[in-house]
C-alpha cells in the first residue's frame, strides 16, 4: 500500500537500504529509518502544529521507540512524546524525549504509578476513573509535585476500538473536574478521547468521529462552569493536512504518529506534504512449489485498511524499478509470520540471499522485527546509525550472532 509512493518520493531510501543489506550491515526482518527525512517531516509538522496554536506530543509506538527516531524528531523541534504504555515513555525517556503524555491509549499500572510520577514527570497524565485517578494523584503527591490530569470521556455513539473502551461520563464532566482538582497531588487540566478522526474508506478522506464532538459538547459545559482554557486532547490519523480541522474543531494538543514518517491511511491515497520514512526489508530465504520464501517475523500491515494484494521490491542490487516488484503472500493474522512467499514464476530471477522491500503502515512494537535507522539518505551518504529492538534497546548485529 505505501510500496507506490515510497519508490516515487524516496527511492535514494530504498536503494540506500538494499545496499547496506547486501553489505552486511542491515539484517532482514527489520524496519528501516530515515532519519533525514523524519528529522524533515518533524520540522514541517511542528511548524504547521504552531501556526494552529496546538501542543505537539511524538506517538513512537509505530517504530518500535527508536532512539534515532526520537533524536530525529527532536531535532525537527518536537520535544515531548506521547507515551502508549510504560515500556514507550521508558524508551523515549532513555532516548532523551521526554514524556508530554502519559497513560492515554494504556493507563498506568498501579504499581508502576510512582515511578511514572517521580521520574518521568509527564506533563499530562490521562485517567479513566476515580481510581485511576486517585492512584496518579497519590503519587504525584509523594514525588512532591502536582499532575495534570486529562479526563478520558466517552458517550453513547462514540467510536472506539475493541479493547480500547473506556473513560468518564461525558455529561459528568463538570462534576469530573471538580473531582479530580480536589485531589491532593493532582489536578484537573482538560479532556481527551481516541479516535477523534478516522479515515473513511469510501471517501478516502480523513473524518471526524463523533468522539470530536463529544469533546466540543464538554468543553462547553466546562465553559458554562466556568473553567476555561482547559487542554483539549485529540489525537487520530494526524498529518500536518488534519491540523486546521483538529484546531477548528477546539483541539489543543495533536499526537503524530505514522504522520512523522508519512505512513498514515491519507498518504496512501494523497501526496502530502510529510515524505514516506519508512521501509520493511526482508530477504529471500529459499523456493518451494513456485514460490521463493523471504523471512518474517515483522510482517504486521496494520489492518486500517482491507486486505489488498501485496508486493514488494525483489533483487540483489539497489533498486526502485517497477519492473522490479513482485507479487507475495502475506500469511493470513492467525498465523506466525515465520515467511512470506513471493511468486517465482516469472521471468525475473528471484535469488536466496536477494533483499525484499515491502511499505507497510507497520505497528513494529507489536512485532520481533529490529528497527534499524539510517542517517545521510539526503547527502547520499546513507549509513546505519543504531539497530535496535522493539523496546528501543540497542542490539549488537551482527556481532550478536557470532561465535
Amino acid at each position: 500500500m505505501f510500496l507506490d509512493v515510497l519508490m516515487r518520493r524516496n527511492p535514494a531510501f530504498i536503494e540506500a537500504a538494499m545496499a547496506l543489506h547486501q553489505a552486511g550491515k542491515i539484517p532482514a526482518n527489520a524496519y528501516v529509518l530515515d532519519l533525514d527525512a523524519v528529522e524533515r517531516n518533524a520540522r514541517l509538522f511542528k511548524g504547521e502544529a504552531d501556526k494552529h496554536g496546538l501542543k505537539s506530543f511524538a506517538m513512537t509506538k509505530q517504530v518500535g521507540r527508536h532512539s534515532g527516531f526520537c533524536q530525529a524528531v527532536m531535532r525537527g523541534g518536537i520535544e515531548r512524546s506521547v507515551a502508549v504504555d510504560m515500556a514507550c515513555a521508558l524508551a523515549c525517556d532513555r532516548a532523551g524525549l521526554k514524556t508530554g503524555h502519559l497513560g492515554h491509549l494504556v493507563q498506568v499500572p498501579r504499581q508502576e504509578a510512582a515511578f511514572a510520577a517521580a521520574k518521568l514527570q509527564p506533563d499530562y497524565w490521562t485517567v479513566f476513573s476515580a481510581e485511576k485517578a486517585q492512584e496518579a494523584a497519590a503519587a504525584a503527591k509523594a514525588a512532591g509535585r502536582t499532575q495534570n490530569l486529562l479526563a478520558r470521556i466517552q458517550t453513547e455513539g462514540d467510536t472506539f476500538y475493541r479493547g480500547h473502551e473506556g473513560g468518564f461520563d461525558a455529561q459528568d464532566i463538570v462534576a469530573v473536574a471538580e473531582q479530580l482538582d480536589a485531589l491532593e497531588g493532582g489536578a484537573f487540566a482538560g479532556i481527551t478521547t481516541f479516535p477523534a478522526l478516522l479515515f473513511d474508506l469510501e471517501t478516502r478522506k480523513v473524518k471526524p468521529t463523533p468522539n470530536l464532538s463529544t469533546l466540543a459538547r464538554a468543553a462547553e459545559s466546562l465553559a458554562a462552569a466556568g473553567r476555561g482554557g482547559i487542554e483539549i486532547n485529540a489525537p487520530g490519523t494526524t498529518s500536518s493536512a488534519v491540523l486546521g480541522a483538529l484546531a477548528e474543531a477546539g483541539a489543543t494538543q495533536c499526537e503524530p504518529g505514522n504522520g512523522l514518517h508519512g505512513t498514515t491511511p491519507l498518504h496512501a491515497v494523497e501526496d502530502l506534504p510529510e515524505d514516506p520514512a519508512v521501509l520493511y526489508l526482508s530477504e529471500v530465504s529459499h523456493h518451494h512449489g513456485g514460490k521463493a520464501y523471504c523471512f518474517g517475523g515483522g510482517l504486521y500491515i496494520d489492518p486500517v485498511f482491507p486486505k489488498y494484494p501485496v508486493k514488494a521490491l525483489v533483487s540483489s542490487e539497489p533498486t526502485s524499478r517497477q519492473s522490479d516488484l513482485l507479487e507475495v503472500e502475506i500469511p493470513d493474522y492467525s498465523a506466525i509470520d515465520y515467511y512470506a512467499m513471493i511468486d517465482a514464476t516469472s521471468p525475473k530471477p528471484v535469488r536466496a540471499g536477494d533483499t525484499v522491500v515491502f511499505g507497510f503502515r507497520g505497528q513494529a512494537f507489536v512485532t520481533r522485527a529490529l528497527v534499524v535507522g539510517i542517517s545521510g539518505v539526503s547527502a547520499g551518504t546513507p549509513a546505519v546509525t543504531t539497530i535496535e529492538n522493539g523496546f528501543g534497546d540497542a542490539v549488537s548485529w551482527p556481532g550478536a550472532f557470532q561465535q
